[in-house]
């Protein structure tokens, strides 16, 4: 009896040594893949794919939020978003959406638009004005206190200098163009938010983000282009010539919304920058780069590697979030970033890392995804 006792025992050692050698490998390659996908990785007291471990005050700090603030704050922010619907109901109320043509369809998908951000009037008006300003209160319901925003003096750096004007003769006409779009990095489903409150454009979005309650008609009031696709082509030729419309439009008439776009494709955790895509940039016309950053403590707002009910519930968890703007001056092209979209892209690309202090990575969607699939494995076998 004793013998298979000692045997049972020393089974069990084995079993158990097995066990933490195998949670040692998975951290080792956790660790390993964070390193090979430091765009997407998270870096936070809360741990990749927000699952911890956490310390014993964290989970004290995140028990006393639970019963207080995110009650409150999931309350109020439901009422601000029913107030904005209800406004967008009654402003829109005998109005004809605006459909810029039929439905577009490639080996991409199809490209749709309906949409009330054409529509004209005071009704317009009351519509982005009370969408600014409800934005901005949503963002202060979620610990956005204050917003720090700069904007970099660039003046001996602008693409119409005086030099310029004196060269090619054109710089004080390129001056007082309008930027036909706005290119920002993409960090978090809150960087739609802050944009709404800036400038309130419009967006590219799912199609099926129009047929969402509340969601839905909110963003035809922002003039969102929706996209049903599979993405079977990296190079969205119909998305791309819709949008290049829309980036003309708003370029040569100033009552036409202004469009906004994340020319990564993706969010990152916000200490990188992607390689970006050429839609914003095959207009030709000159955009405004905004650079979005989030200071942390214990849990970032980047919507990286964690599920989007523990994202917001985190968020909401945290008494103060931070947001700090960048907004450079209006890039205007040379004629050689005019005809080639791809060096256009890549030099508005490099100017927002160098202003932003932002690391340059050539990863891209393709990778996220990879580096997604892998830590659900191994965290499943885990």
């Amino acid at each position: 009896m004793e013998s298979e006792l000692k045997d049972l025992n020393h089974s069990n050692r084995k079993e158990e040594r097995a066990l933490l050698k195998s949670e040692s490998d998975v951290v080792a390659a956790i660790e390993e893949l964070d390193k090979k996908f430091a765009p997407y990785a998270r870096r936070d007291l809360y741990g990749t794919m927000g699952l911890g471990p956490f310390p014993i005050t964290e989970k004290v700090k995140l028990g006393f939020a639970m019963v207080t603030l995110v009650p409150v704050r999931f309350i109020l922010a439901m009422s601000i978003m029913l107030l904005y619907y209800l406004i967008c109901k009654v402003f829109t109320l005998f109005s004809a959406p605006y459909r810029g043509g039929e439905e577009e369809e490639d080996e991409s998908g199809v490209v749709f638009q309906e949409d009330y951000a054409h529509m004209g009037g005071w009704r317009r008006s009351v519509i982005v004005r009370s969408g600014r300003f409800l934005s901005r209160v949503l963002l202060f319901v979620y610990g956005f206190y204050w917003i720090h925003e700069s904007c970099p003096n660039r003046d001996s750096d602008a693409k119409a200098t005086s030099d310029e004007i004196d060269e090619k003769g054109e710089g004080v006409k390129e001056e007082a163009e309008r930027p036909g779009v706005i290119v920002s990095n993409h960090v978090s489903y809150l960087d739609i938010l802050y944009h709404m409150s800036a400038s309130f454009p419009s967006f590219v979005a799912k199609r099926s983000v129009g047929k969402l309650p509340l969601i839905g008609l909110i963003s035809k009031c922002l003039g969102c282009v929706y996209v049903q696709r599979e993405a079977k082509s990296p190079d969205f030729k119909g998305v791309s010539g819709t949008v290049n419309e829309r980036v003309r439009e708003a370029h040569r008439n100033k009552s036409a919304p202004t469009i906004m776009l994340f020319p990564e494709g993706t969010t990152t955790n916000g200490d990188y920058l992607l390689t970006f895509k050429t839609g914003a940039f095959l207009a030709g016309t000159p955009v405004l780069p905004v650079i979005l950053k989030y200071p942390y403590e214990r849990f970032s707002v980047a919507w990286d590697t964690i599920s989007g009910a523990r994202h917001v519930l985190f968020l909401l968890c945290q008494f103060v979030n931070h947001l700090e703007v960048i907004r450079l001056p209006v890039y205007y092209p040379s004629q050689e970033e005019k005809d080639d979209p791809k060096l256009y892209a890549s030099n508005v690309r490099r100017l927002m890392a160098t202003e932003g202090n932002l690391i340059l990575s050539d990863l891209g969607l393709g990778d996220k995804r990879i580096y997604h699939a892998t830590l659900n494995g191994l965290f499943c076998k885990s």
